[in-house]
């Protein structure tokens, strides 16, 4: 993946809010998904593709 990909897709990444709470979230590189705090929840991106459904979602300790 070129440098330019990873920045539009940090971008992307950046954008996105939970669906849930409304709140923004923190992108968790090593594990490939995203935080939501808020919501206690991580949902995954697999393959490139964030899946922010709450069913899909992690719960979070």
């Amino acid at each position: 993946m070129s440098e330019t990909q990873t920045r539009v897709d940090r971008r992307m990444l950046e954008a996105l809010i939970c669906p849930l709470t409304q709140t923004t979230l923190e992108y968790d590189a090593e594990n490939q998904e995203l935080i939501s705090r808020s919501g206690n929840l991580a949902y995954p991106i697999r393959n490139g593709i964030p899946v922010m459904l709450e069913d899909e979602a992690r719960k979070l300790d």
